[in-house]
Order: structure tokens, then C-alpha cells, then sequence
């Protein structure tokens, strides 16, 4: 039995071969999209951590507004 990307590759092959090459084209990007986001959350943290340090400081001194979707509406 096939596993899901074999089962995958043998339905698009029965396709057109321009439809082919359009799900290929998507694959790669969405393939190359997720390397380069699971490299991303690879990568120290210490930026957004200070950030988000500040922020919460910032909302306990009173510092911030209320914006967009959390203002309670009248």
C-alpha cells in the first residue's frame, strides 16, 4: 500500500501535465515556505522575548490603549 505522498503523486500524474506543473510549482513553494519558517522558530527567541518584556511592562504602568479588536464595543 502507498503511503499518502506516493497515493498524492500517483492521482496528479494522471492530471494534464500544465495542471501538473501548477501543483508542482505550489508544492515547492509551500515545501520552501516551511523550511524557512521552521528555521525561523530554530533561531533564539531573545528579541521577541525583550519585546514582549517590554510590552507587559509597558501595560502595567498604564503605558498602553485599548485598540482594535480588543475594545469592547458599546
Amino acid at each position: 500500500m502507498p503511503n499518502r505522498f506516493e497515493l498524492i503523486a500517483q492521482k496528479a500524474s494522471a492530471l494534464p501535465l500544465e495542471i501538473q506543473d501548477e501543483i508542482a510549482e505550489q508544492w515547492l513553494e509551500d515545501i520552501e515556505n516551511e523550511l524557512n519558517w521552521q528555521k525561523t522558530l530554530q533561531q533564539p527567541q531573545d528579541k521577541l522575548v525583550a519585546l514582549a518584556r517590554e510590552a507587559l511592562r509597558q501595560s502595567a504602568n498604564g503605558e498602553t490603549q485599548a485598540l482594535g479588536f480588543d475594545v469592547a464595543r458599546m
